[in-house]
């Protein structure tokens, strides 16, 4: 049977209201994939419904507040926990990208069955799309690499998942999203980790802020140079800090400071994708204010033209 967004959303409401039948949280980030996942499962059982967005820490620039807004919007019954010590301690001295993966799945759990406490709720409804489990592994499949939703939940978990955007890719996501008109059926897609996984390395506080800055400069730069006819804007695009130094120069003093890679490419649904071309001068604006911006910690800019495969999209 063909897909279509209409049958889909139909399909679901009827699936999840013959699944849940007592209190539910969900963990929505504001991406497309748990905003649509919300909004269905908020048609499907209402009130039974408790949606729970966690600041770990490692979201872009502004984004908490932007996405509070938009949940809120949507009339989505919403809790926001503030979480940024708890993850910042646990992920102390991690720096393996599989160890950083199953941590942060495990503390976002860990913080469910707390919310789970005070509301009594017996599921999780999570985003999980098809490139999650596919990549995360199991049985046949090699794990490239775990999601944080699928590789990180732990094995003594108390809540019952459920997952109705399983069997969708993106790009269908991104269809039902329009058909609903979530404003984030357009975002880009953003990784359940976050910047964790675009700070290569030691996890702090300083050097996640360098990535969050470095990030929203790419950002800013790509969709200005878009909307002047530049260039396509790419389907994903972001900055990930390296832990590689190098030598470099501020004023007349030496400087021994970090890389950051930039990184853009074209896709349908993630499972491949092509590098995007970005004209000099962009990368020129790009590389100048980050370079200004973060003074003394940053002294290179690289440009990433790896597709994929043989790379993944994200660093990490």
């Amino acid at each position: 049977m063909m897909f279509t967004p209409e049958s889909f959303v139909e399909e679901t409401i009827a699936s999840l209201q013959s699944t849940v039948d007592d209190i539910a949280v969900i963990a929505c980030s504001g991406g497309v994939d748990s905003t649509v996942a919300a909004a269905i499962a908020n048609m499907a059982v209402g009130d039974l419904l408790h949606c729970v967005y966690v600041d770990t820490g490692f979201m872009r620039k502004d984004e908490t507040a932007e996405i509070e807004t938009m949940l809120s919007d949507l009339g989505l019954n919403l809790n926001v926990v503030y979480a940024a010590e708890r993850y910042f301690a646990a992920l102390k001295g991690v720096t393996e990208p599989e160890a950083k993966r199953k941590v942060i799945g495990e503390l976002f759990i860990r913080i469910f069955e707390e919310e789970q406490a005070k509301v009594g709720a017996k599921y999780l409804i999570q985003g999980t799309i098809a490139p999650d489990w596919i990549e995360s592994g199991g049985g046949v499949r090699d794990t490239i690499k775990s999601h944080h939703n699928v590789g990180g939940l732990p094995e003594d978990m108390t809540l019952e998942v459920v997952e109705p955007l399983r069997d969708l890719y993106k790009d269908e996501v991104r269809e039902v999203g329009a058909h609903l008109q979530i404003e984030s059926s357009n975002r880009q897609p953003f990784p359940g980790p976050g910047l964790a996984v675009r700070c290569l390395g030691d996890l702090t506080p300083e050097r996640v802020e360098v990535v969050r800055e470095s990030c929203a400069i790419v950002e800013e730069e790509l969709e200005a140079a878009a909307e002047r006819g530049e260039m396509e804007l790419p389907w994903q695009y972001f900055a990930a800090l390296l832990p590689v130094k190098s030598v470099g120069v501020h004023g007349d003093v030496r400087a021994y400071g970090e890389t950051v890679v930039v990184r853009a490419v074209a896709s349908m649904d993630g499972m491949s994708a092509r590098y995007s071309p970005i004209p000099h001068t962009v990368l020129t604006k790009i590389s100048t204010r980050i370079t200004n911006a973060v003074k003394g910690s940053v002294n290179r800019i690289v440009y990433d033209i790896t597709n994929k495969p043989p790379g993944t999209i994200e660093w990490e």
